[in-house]
């Protein structure tokens, strides 16, 4: 893969702050708690959302969010410091992964919920963590193949199917959370649209930094209503510790059962899809070759901070593309930056007094914003999907049977519930799991392994081709036929000073839907 220009500030000069810059102290708290502003609401919401399914006390769920938190901050050094050949040394935020929601749910209620539901739980999170570790150092050969299962066309898919599948997790939290006595009130929804349009209000400002935080934002304000009209209690806030530290093994010894290990094991999986992708695509915003290395780093970091923490009481980690889309925005490449975030996490994570406040959320008010998030995961898998070539018959098919199925467990439950054995039931009845199955086995079936090189860096680049269109109209012919000839990359730059910010970055040639390159752009 050539190296990449980086991106140009407002004032047509390249960042001053490169991925390997360690920045001084002020900016590097500054740009840290950003991240951890655009990051806490995703990262608190899976235990919520978790803890609240398997029937946690209040308490049990403060513990929760304070070991996520805490865990979050290792995994997250971890993966942009590095320790030795473990992490891809980039600004990637680790967070609990969206994808294991469903599967974790469906393990632990098999198992009776509360706590002993979550030590199966964690069985199968340490176990699926140390398998991913060693999967990572396969021979680069090996590693190479087997990444070439996951071209663009089953990304996307995937990613697309975990947003259709979580947002009836937030629309159900909208409703006043399964299993509550007003389950469906009229003031769950008024709560869950109020949060939805202040949010996207804010999103429509148009502000970068308010964009980062809306989320945030929309949950504050969101409780904020809830708390002067009465719906939100914090009486629990008074009685938690200012300090608390997380153990090893809070909730008893792990339980390690065959059935939620596999379960597990295809979650790590769809993971490393995720991982994968955002790793190429944090490369292409801080200029830095990606290479099957740098990969296979990101993803032993995966499997270092899943099988941790199953030991920390929380669950499996992935690199957070809300924070890559971050570092886009403000052109703040420095690592060091994530490491400083990290550290912030830790410190959040040693104070249940923040938890015990987030676990007073109304469920109205989360549900309304988990349901713009989960909404945006789906729009980044249709943002995937269009690199790829689906008016090819083969393409098409491998997305829309594999949306089919993924629809499956939500639309037939009747099939898992009552005409499956409860094992296989715990191991299929989740449209994650049955849609990237469907999307890997049909490309196989239409397409064959890629041709490129793992996820194939240009696949992970392929809009930026878009961008070279666009100055084909503002630049003269010869700069925009340069991309033509894979001319120096010096020349960049001229082409992209005359666009805007955004998206002022090199062209990569897109892939079509066959794993080739695609014509390059001409004026």
């Amino acid at each position: 893969m050539a190296r990449v220009a980086a991106p140009l500030s407002a004032t047509g000069k390249q960042s001053t702050h490169p991925v390997d810059e360690v920045l001084p102290l002020p900016k590097l708290a500054l740009y840290g708690f950003q991240h951890v502003l655009a990051f806490y609401a995703g990262a608190v919401i899976v235990p919520i959302i978790v803890g609240g399914a398997l029937g946690l006390s209040t308490e049990q769920l403060v513990y929760l969010i304070n070991a996520d938190l805490f865990t979050c901050g290792i995994a997250s050094i971890i993966q942009a410091w590095g320790i030795g050949r473990i992490g891809a040394r980039l600004p990637l935020i680790q967070g609990v992964t969206f994808t294991a929601v469903s599967p974790m749910i469906a393990i632990g209620l098999g198992a009776g919920g509360g706590t002993a539901g979550l030590l199966v739980i964690y069985g199968a999170v340490i176990t699926a963590g140390i398998a991913t570790f060693a999967f990572a150092w396969l021979p680069p050969k090996a590693f190479r193949m087997i990444m070439r299962l996951f071209p663009p066309v089953v990304t996307g898919t995937v990613i697309t199917v975990l947003g259709i599948v979580l947002i009836p997790v937030g629309l159900n939290d909208a409703a006043g959370g399964l299993g509550s006595p007003d389950f469906g009130d009229p003031k769950h929804f008024a709560y869950a649209g109020g949060t939805m349009l202040f949010i996207l209000v804010l999103m429509k400002l148009g502000r970068p930094f308010l964009n980062s935080i809306s989320i945030l934002l929309g949950l504050v304000g969101g409780t904020a209503v809830a708390f002067l009209l009465g719906d939100a209690k914090f009486g629990d806030v008074s009685n938690s510790d200012w300090i608390g530290i997380t153990t090893p093994f809070y909730y008893g010894a792990p339980k390690f059962e065959w059935f939620p290990i596999v379960l597990m094991l295809i979650v790590m999986l769809i993971t490393m899809v995720e991982t994968t992708g955002d790793t190429y695509a944090v490369g292409d915003i801080v200029g830095k070759d990606i290479d099957s290395e740098t990969v296979a780093r990101a993803l032993r970091a995966d499997g270092a901070a899943t099988a941790l923490g199953g030991v920390l009481n929380s669950f499996p980690y992935v690199a957070f593309a809300e924070n890559v889309g971050l570092v886009r925005m403000t052109k703040v490449k420095s690592r060091f930056v994530v490491v400083a975030a990290g550290v912030f996490m830790i410190l959040l994570g040693m104070i249940p007094k923040a938890a015990a406040i987030v676990a007073a959320v109304p469920h109205g008010v989360l549900g309304g914003a988990a349901t713009v998030m989960f909404a945006m995961v789906a729009l980044a898998g249709i943002q995937t999907l269009a690199k790829v070539d689906l008016k090819e018959e083969k393409n098409a098919l491998v997305v829309g049977v594999s949306l089919a199925f993924a629809l499956l467990p939500a639309t037939v439950p009747v099939l898992f519930k009552d005409h499956m054995d409860a094992d296989l039931s715990s191991l299929l009845n989740s449209g994650v799991t049955l849609g990237a199955t469907a999307a890997i086995v049909l490309n196989l079936i239409f397409n064959g392994l890629g041709k490129d090189d793992a996820h194939g860096a240009p696949q992970a680049d392929a809009p930026k081709a878009d961008a070279v269109q666009a100055d084909a109209v503002q630049v003269d012919a010869p700069k925009a036929d340069a991309p033509q000839a894979d001319a120096p990359k010096a020349d960049a730059p001229k082409a992209d000073a005359a666009v805007s910010d955004g998206e002022a970055t090199a062209a990569i040639p897109a892939q079509s839907g066959e794993g080739e390159p695609a014509p390059a752009p001409t004026a």
